[in-house]
């Protein structure tokens, strides 16, 4: 049998997996010991399985996550006050299936953006989209959408993200244009999508973040009761790395 033909067939036909198992079999010498529903087993199992990498690595280039992180990786003997079991919990993404969010609250250099970046990580890996963007760069990025046209395409680009990964909350307190935009972050992704908040201040400490009361309750409202809280303290990883290096 001519194997070219079938190769060039499977290329035009996008089954690479497969073209590179039955390249695989073919170099075997006892190929011929198995059947032909185990080796046509394999070829598909192949094929499955370089679909789903190369949907990881699409998920994962657009996710834009800032650190190369995982959830085995978490350091847990640092002493930060992570909660093993919570972080295990989330690990399952039930979360993201109820569309619950989480908070990630501590003192800079604690790991918060990293830790927000390994869930997402995790949520890459089971299926789901993921969006990081840092709230400063953010609300720049939208005043520019604003007057170019693009604001619209943003939200709506927010909104169909399963999770969305926003970091360095409160840093500043934010302007009304600001308020605003994040009032229709919220409110698009309400009970549809999740959201990872990292933020330098307690949950109880937020309301000052927006001078408008009103918008502060509404934006708070829309995020806050379905959510989970990581509130880490203690010394910076940062300096731990410091002194190891």
């Amino acid at each position: 049998m001519l194997t070219h033909p079938i190769m060039e067939k499977l290329q035009a036909m996008n089954f690479y997996g497969m073209r590179k198992a039955f390249e695989d079999q073919l170099e075997m010498a006892d190929i011929g010991k198995l059947s032909f529903e185990e080796r046509f087993g394999l070829l598909v199992d192949r094929e499955k399985t370089e679909r789903e990498d190369r949907r990881l690595k699409i998920r994962l280039q657009k996710a834009k996550l800032r650190h190369n992180a995982s959830m085995e990786d978490i350091d847990f003997n640092h002493p930060r006050g992570l909660d093993r079991q919570l972080i295990l919990s989330l690990s399952s993404c039930e979360w993201l299936k109820a569309h619950h969010n989480v908070f990630i609250m501590g003192p800079t250099g604690i790991g918060k953006s990293y830790l927000a970046c390994a869930i997402a990580h995790k949520a890459c890996r089971e299926g789901y989209s993921a969006l990081y963007l840092r709230l400063p760069k953010l609300f720049s990025e939208l005043s520019l959408a604003k007057g170019d046209g693009r604001y619209g395409k943003l939200l709506s680009g927010f909104a169909r993200t399963d999770l969305l990964v926003l970091d360095d909350w409160g840093l500043s307190k934010l302007n009304k244009e600001q308020q605003r935009d994040f009032l229709e972050i919220v409110e698009d992704r309400y009970e549809v999508g999740s959201t990872i908040i990292t933020s330098q201040l307690k949950v109880s400490h937020w309301h000052e973040v927006i001078d408008d009361p009103t918008l502060a309750d509404a934006i708070l409202d829309r995020v806050v009761h379905n959510a989970y809280k990581i509130d880490l303290e203690g010394d910076s990883m940062r300096k731990k790395k410091r002194k190891l290096t």
